[in-house]
């Protein structure tokens, strides 16, 4: 009780140590926080003593190359749902500099706790394009059974917590996993990504309270792409972006351009070191665009004009931003087109055969939806297994109009 009657009375002074008797008196107006960036929309430094070291350099090269990676498989895929092939899909169209500039400032054993378009970071960590195709096709060798969406993933060889389809759910669980860092006194941070639209959930101000009254080795990464779903920005929420929400918490935060690749970088692992010096968390709004749909089942062409994602995707594009920048300091072959094409053609390639490969193979059985509920499968799950098998193979005419049951793996065989 002394703890907390000593608390009170400190926050009593903190609240009054500003005084006015007028009802009249209004809050000053909050200045916008400004944006952190290095390279202009050319990808020339802002100021000349703005240089990258020779590690850096070849960090961010390593970043240019993934860039293109993910574009790549990105079209093809979108393409793939088009067809037919996979349920479902969403690209990373105009935010890879934020996304993949992210991951090159973590540490490959942070724990990552993401929304579903960040799958270039698990790329970025050694996940293969046989495992993506795998997961977006759903077969046997799937490591989520086939129980999630298309790009859903969860692989705990790359601290890469399950991916959860409801907005900003994934943000409590990376506060407390970066209080239980914390506890533990372990070097490594936990990371919640999001999307702006995220900011308009309860998860969002909870998880921001937890970690910031608890001090969790959490940094909040905030891809403010302008848009949730069909909703601006600007009929989300009023105010200075999404970054004054987690300055009402106390947090140390840093707004950056998003297609400044070589800003995300370096903001990033600048607040990774401050989490693991001062045991505090951190936010980072990153301003980028969504130039792609939300997803294969959104037409952003309903809520904006063609004009505005072309001059986005002409004009502030982040990989002909790094790409300028490289080619400025030497970095990149000479022949730099030519090895573009031939990387985009071979993992164009590459996917497309990894894709054949994983429509090949079987889908999980289907009473495998029983399995992993409970240690030892309980009567009452028994007996609706045996009715679902006795439902199908009475119907199974009418199923095979509609499902290709020969793909399912049959285990009694």
């Amino acid at each position: 009780m002394k703890y907390i009657g000593k608390y009170v009375r400190k926050l009593a002074e903190t609240t009054i140590s500003r005084k006015y008797t007028s009802l009249n008196l209004d809050n000053p107006a909050r200045q916008s926080t400004p944006v952190y960036q290095l390279l202009d929309n050319k990808g020339v430094p802002l100021e000349k003593n703005i240089e990258a070291s020779k590690g850096e350099l070849e960090i961010l090269k390593k970043v240019f190359y993934q860039m293109i990676d993910i574009e790549t498989v990105d079209d093809i895929l979108n393409k793939s749902q088009r067809q037919g092939r996979i349920s479902f899909y969403m690209t990373s169209f105009g935010e890879s500099g934020t996304i993949i500039g992210s991951a090159a400032g973590l540490s490959n054993d942070d724990m990552i706790f993401c929304q579903y378009r960040e799958k270039a970071i698990l790329l970025w960590r050694g996940f293969s394009l046989t495992d993506l195709a795998n997961n977006c096709i759903g077969n046997i060798k799937d490591n989520t059974k086939s129980r999630q969406m298309p790009i859903h993933f969860s692989n705990k060889n790359f601290s890469f917590f399950s991916v959860s389809s409801p907005l900003a759910t994934q943000l409590p669980h990376a506060a407390g996993y970066g209080y239980g860092l914390k506890m533990r006194n372990e070097q490594k941070i936990a990371v919640g990504f999001m999307g702006d639209g995220s900011a308009s959930e309860g998860d969002f101000y909870a998880a921001l309270n937890f970690a910031s009254t608890l001090k969790s080795q959490t940094l909040f990464i905030c891809r403010n792409n302008g848009y949730a779903i069909s909703t601006p920005i600007c009929e989300q929420t009023t105010g200075d972006g999404i970054i004054s929400k987690a300055q009402a918490f106390d947090m140390k935060s840093i707004r950056v351009d998003g297609n400044d690749a070589f800003a995300v970088y370096r903001a990033v692992k600048h607040l990774r070191e401050y989490i693991l010096s001062e045991k505090k968390p951190a936010f980072l709004e990153a301003m980028t665009y969504r130039v792609g749909n939300h997803s294969t089942s959104d037409d952003s062409s309903f809520y904006r004009s063609q004009a505005e994602i072309d001059k986005w995707r002409l004009e502030n594009n982040p990989m002909t931003r790094l790409k300028n920048f490289l080619t400025f300091q030497g970095v990149l072959e000479k022949d730099l087109e030519e090895q573009i094409s031939e990387r985009k053609n071979e993992t164009r390639n590459k996917i497309m055969r990894e894709m054949k490969l994983a429509e090949e193979l079987e889908l999980p059985s289907i009473e495998s939806m029983f399995d992993d509920v409970y240690q030892d499968i309980p009567p009452h799950l028994v007996e609706q297994k045996e009715e679902l098998l006795s439902h199908i193979k009475k119907y199974e005419a009418e199923y095979r109009n509609s499902y290709a049951l020969d793909r399912f793996q049959k285990l009694n065989k």
